[in-house]
């Protein structure tokens, strides 16, 4: 009998991906648009197993109702869990699982942001479009020159570094997991000219990014985050870009980014006067938590969504 499972916050493309693939699982899908509530929660009812996006928070009432409709098992199609409280879904008798998706489109997005920093692309592309054809005020590096501090080493940050090694730069790593050949993070902070956050966000790793790490980097140093917003101290990354501490940043993900991102804003008033004032300065690259996006890892999510719900529904999952 085909397991019924309802998708939540499904965007076009996601939705003709879960169409032509629910066949190959057994899946009967219920699909909508709508972010899970408390008002969608109902949708779910006949459903164990329910598939949800990260765009949206999922706060611990909506999982309440879910639970109340009879679901058993939640797949978010995302790597973190940092928009639903698990321990809350656990206590009301939800099991939560995360999805696996290419690592190389994080990895590629990453280095990508790496060298438009470090060439000062998002200035010399602004004044190309008005036709000032001159050299940037100041030179470009080069990455084989330069030393590149990876904090997180798992599927994304491992990527990452394979990368850099072809570009012929120095790497220094840290992780929480223990490992030979990581460095504390104080060394990394220090010695590191540019440093790429790929650490899972919780309450160990909330602001892991202050104003004191960020002062300890090299003058002229540059962070990127395709992470998680919340890893850096917002307020503090900009006091110290006014300062001219650092050469810049290259953000994919900013703290207070939902509601903003993956939204149309064009004529509608921002209310996060942080994120305004990093678009102003000519020293960051920001856009709105796209590292992710490409045509395989959007399949990949996809299908291991799936592939969740059917272990979960045959009692092979163990998440």
């Amino acid at each position: 009998m085909p397991e019924r499972i309802t998708i939540y916050g499904c965007e076009p493309d996601e939705s003709l991906l879960f169409r032509e693939l629910a066949p190959h699982y057994g899946a009967d899908l219920t699909i909508t648009d709508a972010p899970v509530s408390e008002t969608t929660s109902e949708l779910a009812r006949g459903s164990r197993c329910v598939s949800v996006g990260h765009k949206t928070p999922i706060t611990n009432a909506t999982l309440d109702a879910l639970a109340r409709a009879g679901v058993n098992y939640v797949s978010t199609r995302s790597i973190g869990f940092d928009h639903l409280n698990v321990s809350h879904a656990e206590s009301v008798g939800l099991r939560v699982g995360n999805v696996a998706y290419s690592p190389d489109s994080v990895a590629d997005y990453t280095v990508m942001l790496m060298l438009m920093a470090i060439r000062q692309a998002k200035p010399t592309i602004r004044r190309a479009d008005e036709h000032d054809y001159r050299l940037p005020e100041f030179r470009g590096r080069e990455l084989r020159d330069l030393t590149v501090g990876v904090v997180g080493t798992g599927r994304i940050g491992s990527a990452v570094v394979a990368r850099l090694r072809g570009f012929g730069s120095r790497i220094l790593t840290h992780d929480s997991r223990p490992a030979a050949g990581h460095v504390p993070l104080d060394v990394l902070f220090r010695q590191s000219d540019i440093v790429t956050l790929h650490t899972p966000l919780d309450a160990s790793t909330h602001h892991l990014v202050d104003r004191a790490r960020l002062q300890q980097l090299r003058p002229g140093a540059f962070l990127v985050n395709t992470g998680r917003g919340p890893l850096v101290d917002t307020d503090a990354l900009i006091s110290v870009l006014e300062s001219g501490h650092l050469g810049g940043a290259a953000l994919d993900v900013v703290e207070g980014e939902e509601g903003i991102f993956y939204a149309d804003r064009r004529n509608r008033v921002i209310d996060h006067k942080p994120l305004l004032r990093l678009q102003e300065m000519p020293n960051v690259l920001l856009s709105p938590h796209t590292a992710y996006y490409t045509d395989h890892a959007l399949r990949d999510t996809v299908e291991n969504s799936l592939i969740n719900c059917r272990k979960f529904g045959s009692g092979e999952h163990d998440g």
